[in-house]
């Protein structure tokens, strides 16, 4: 399995953007899709955004589509994903997650999850 390390969470106000990003190590990073999730307090972890092994596919919830975009670069074997107009809604930890092979919105789908990160976002 591949082990993962969440970075750039942090408390920011509404409309303000944060990067977050994910460090892999342990395996083929390029064997594996990646995906964020996130999880509210008292709430199931949900999808956000998930990419391809190679990153010629991204999916996206609906509720982020056009405001968060993740993307990969295999040679630094990292994961990240850029947020920009950011609400309180969007309060959650984040986490960074590997499945190999087949990109999924499946939670359940996914073997290796990092810690996660924390973000708040204050209106």
């Amino acid at each position: 399995q591949v082990q993962l390390r969440e970075s750039g969470g942090g408390l920011v106000e509404a409309g303000s953007s944060l990067r977050l990003s994910c460090a892999a190590s342990g395996s083929t990073f390029s064997d594996y899709a990646m995906a964020w999730f996130r999880q509210a307090p008292g709430k199931e972890r949900q999808f956000v955004a998930s990419i391809s092994m190679r990153g010629s596919g991204a999916f996206y919830a609906d509720s982020v589509k056009g405001r968060f975009t993740i993307s990969r670069d295999n040679a630094e074997n990292t994961v990240d994903l850029q947020m920009n107009s950011l609400t309180p809604e969007d309060t959650a930890i984040y986490y960074c997650a590997a499945k190999p092979y087949a990109v999924s919105r499946d939670v359940r789908a996914f073997e290796s999850w990092g810690q996660g990160t924390q973000v708040t976002v204050f209106s």
